[in-house]
């Protein structure tokens, strides 16, 4: 199916032509005829199926065909809610670059700087806004923008959106809309508090969920170490120097662990710089760009600030810690191997993080290669009694060899 089947109107189409896409991606050959028939949609899918796109192209189309929109002053009639200030900035971005051969107009607001700009913006009239919740309701209580006219709204990363503790902002803002309206709610995962939130914002929708392993990218190489929860900083550091020209995103499983790893490797000589939820926009938004313009390779994040990065050329993940959830491995893994690049994907994983990776194996379907012989395997007797010696560890306990510098690791795999 191409995006022409689809009957995206000119416009539209000229600048997808101009951007070089020709066909949809399965999210949006799925997700873009449910929207232009008007219908709700509840969309599970990963940063890199192309959902953006999914349902901006036939909100603008809407949008573009409804006769009011030239005639009448500029109101806001599409609204669309994400958690982070980078991924804002990045819907907004895709936006104008879907909508610039019509007349259609949209901004981006988000809190951590002066309000002036966004709010100059607003005044001279918008069809499409893009916003974070604190900055969206605080222009809201000035008094600065309404919610009356909206026709489409938007709840994107409602999962991040509930770990960053924005449920109630949510449920003010949906007070605020019209009944009538088509709604939109897309999450990476779908646990159960997730589809009870769903169901207070949807009518009638129709379901869209690409699986994992349709988002994941085939040409990233994925690798796993077995390691002792105490060597993970100097395996990492260890890996690092082995590949200091490459960019790389170490993920960590909280806000504490990363400015940990970055304390760790700076001790080490090595510059990095975190990106959680603690971190101002302003920190933020600096390492994040200096991240993208070479002045920095390896950037610390959590799995709630990452999901607004978006680097083409990222060489490598890290993760030093094995998320719980299996389906965030595939999302993390997701951001290196995009395009036409190839990409790796590397995995620390301690004796309390094996039922973990069980569950990823699982739901990718696959076996992760294990790195074999390295410095810093685990050799304890908890990791033995969690999966057993390997055959050559036997035999040598056997001989009563007590060399225990290099041993081998309890996992047996082909490939490595």
């Amino acid at each position: 199916m191409t995006f022409k089947e689809l009957e995206i109107v000119a416009p539209i189409q000229k600048a997808l032509d101009s951007k070089g896409y020709t066909t949809p991606t399965p999210i949006q050959e799925q997700a873009i005829p449910i929207l232009l028939k008007g219908n709700d949609l509840l969309g599970c899918a990963q940063t890199g199926t192309g959902k953006t796109a999914a349902f901006a192209i036939p909100i603008i189309q809407q949008l573009f065909n409804s006769s009011n929109t030239q005639k009448r002053p500029k109101r806001i009639k599409a609204l669309i809610v994400t958690p982070t200030r980078e991924l804002a900035i990045q819907i907004a971005d895709n936006f104008a670059e879907y909508s610039k051969n019509t007349h259609l107009k949209n901004t981006v607001i988000f809190g951590g700087v002066k309000q002036a700009s966004q709010v100059g913006r607003l005044k001279q009239g918008v069809d499409i806004l893009i916003a974070t919740p604190g900055r969206l309701l605080d222009l809201i209580n000035q008094n600065l923008l309404s919610l009356r006219y909206i026709e489409h709204f938007v709840l994107d990363e409602a999962d991040q959106m509930l770990d960053m503790g924005f449920i109630n902002d949510i449920k003010k803002i949906l007070r605020l809309l019209p009944e009538r309206r088509q709604s939109l709610f897309f999450s990476a995962t779908m646990p159960q508090n997730i589809k009870e939130l769903s169901q207070t914002i949807l009518h009638n929708h129709q379901t869209v969920t690409i699986k994992p392993k349709q988002a994941t990218a085939e040409k990233v190489g994925q690798s796993i170490y077995f390691v002792k929860k105490s060597d993970k900083t100097n395996l990492l550091i260890d890996i690092i120097n082995q590949n200091s020209k490459l960019t790389t995103i170490v993920f960590s499983r909280t806000k504490h662990g990363a400015d940990k790893v970055v304390k760790k490797l700076a001790q080490a000589g090595i510059k990095s710089a975190a990106i959680h939820g603690n971190k101002s926009q302003n920190a933020r938004q600096r390492a994040l760009g200096a991240f993208k313009n070479g002045e920095l390779n390896i950037l610390i994040a959590t799995d709630i600030a990452a999901r607004g990065i978006d680097v083409s050329d990222l060489a490598m993940v890290i993760n030093f810690d094995l998320p719980n959830v299996p389906e965030t491995y595939v999302h993390r893994i997701g951001r290196t191997g995009r395009a036409d690049a190839s990409g790796n994907a590397i995995s620390f994983c301690d004796v309390e993080e094996r039922a973990y990776l069980r569950d990823i194996e699982k739901l990718i379907n696959q076996k992760i290669p294990v790195i074999e012989g390295h410095d810093f395997v685990d050799d304890s007797k908890e990791s033995f009694e969690k999966k057993g010696p390997s055959k050559q560890k036997q035999q040598a306990r056997r001989k009563g060899n007590a060399n225990k510098g290099k041993p081998k690791n309890r996992r047996r795999n082909p490939k490595s």
